[in-house]
């Protein structure tokens, strides 16, 4: 895989962010291990207005592309989430190359809301959404019916494809990157191991997802992100180091 394409999601980073390291820091991190793309994640901000300024000069400063992560969905109570707009503000302040939500309860789009989600991505920000960990917004036919809205009406927004996240809704990850290939512009790494209360995420290798076969039924060309909680910097090397050398 080209170097350029790795991307460091700062999940990577949770145990020093529980211990208080913010996300200029986690920068710096990252860029010592070699990576030019990291994914920030908004509740890791401590304060985002005062945060942003040294992060976005940083990111300039450094040559890195950023990606941002938004736990929030598209759609609340069936409606455009009107912190939409408040998202975006802050990714243009940061710099962002591309931001990421959830879906949440989509039913339809109408067309206010084709005519909203255009201004928002007029701004020029990729614009991605994830399967999450819900029985609403995570399941296969969930993304299958939103990513066949927007492509309908033209919206230019596509699909991260979380590795990890399908076990959770109970559903095949190989199943769900043959069904939903086309749509993916975006992907995020990490291993699942045990099964049911006790499935928990792992770095790559230590659970029994069998990542490169997903990585081969997935576009060759498109970032791909690790994104799952460390015990040490050896364990972000490797796994950095597992997708250098995957081919």
């Amino acid at each position: 895989m080209r170097k350029e394409q790795i991307v460091l999601n700062n999940l990577v980073f949770m145990n020093d962010h529980e211990k208080g390291m913010q996300q200029l820091e986690m920068l710096k991190k990252a860029v010592s291990f070699g990576v030019s793309s990291v994914e920030l994640r908004r509740e890791y901000f401590d304060d985002i207005v005062k945060e942003t300024p040294a992060i976005a000069q940083y990111a300039v400063d450094n040559k890195l592309r950023l990606f941002y992560s938004v736990p929030d969905e598209v759609f609340v109570n069936h409606r455009l989430n009107p912190k939409l707009a408040q998202y975006y503000n802050e990714a243009q302040a940061l710099g962002i190359y591309a931001i990421k939500f959830n879906i949440g309860d989509f039913e339809t789009l109408s067309s206010e809301d084709v005519s909203e989600l255009n201004q928002l991505l007029a701004r020029g920000i990729q614009t991605n959404i994830e399967n999450d960990q819900t029985q609403v917004s995570g399941k296969i036919k969930a993304i299958e019916k939103f990513m066949s809205a927007v492509t309908e009406n033209n919206l230019d927004i596509r699909y991260v494809y979380d590795m990890g996240n399908w076990r959770y809704v109970g559903e095949d990850e190989v199943v769900a990157a043959e069904k939903l290939t086309q749509y993916v512009r975006y992907i995020h790494v990490k291993d699942d191991q045990g099964h049911g209360d006790n499935l928990v995420t792992v770095p790559l290798n230590e659970g029994d997802i069998a990542w490169q076969s997903i990585l081969n039924i997935l576009p060759s060309n498109v970032p791909v992100a690790v994104e799952y909680p460390t015990v040490n910097d050896k364990v972000i090397q490797d796994g950095v180091q597992a997708l250098a050398i995957f081919n």
